[in-house]
């Protein structure tokens, strides 16, 4: 089993498709360091040599690709600075609501949660 980045692969898949379980790899990016590596995209993972999962944290580190801790702490910090400002964006995170536009009348179940009944009125007679 290779361990990159802190994080097992699973063994029966693709390297190409198995890089892109590190966070902050996708299709692309794992294409790019294989490429850069020499390392045949249809390799699976329990083939992998030794000297190839090394060429591949290599090409990682040289290219400088922030991955799974160090890009998590990144995209906190920059959270954490847009609410520190106060901008609208910060706003939005610190309330639980969309950032990005999205309409919060009938849709945003995701971010706002499950529904709470507000204001049920009880006729009495």
């Amino acid at each position: 089993m290779a361990r990159i980045s802190g994080i097992d692969l699973p063994k029966n898949k693709r390297i190409d498709v198995a890089l892109t379980y590190i966070y902050g790899i996708g299709d692309v990016l794992s294409k790019q360091i294989l490429e850069d590596a020499n390392v045949k995209p249809d390799t699976r993972v329990f083939n992998l040599t030794e000297d190839e999962a090394y060429k591949i944290q290599e090409v990682m580190l040289k290219k400088g690709i922030k991955s799974e801790g160090d890009l998590k702490k990144e995209v906190s910090q920059d959270i954490k600075r847009l609410m520190d400002i106060g901008c609208y964006r910060g706003m939005r995170h610190r309330k639980g609501l969309p950032v990005r536009g999205q309409r919060t009348r009938s849709n945003a179940r995701t971010r706002k949660g499950p529904r709470k009944t507000v204001g049920a009125k009880v006729k009495v007679e």
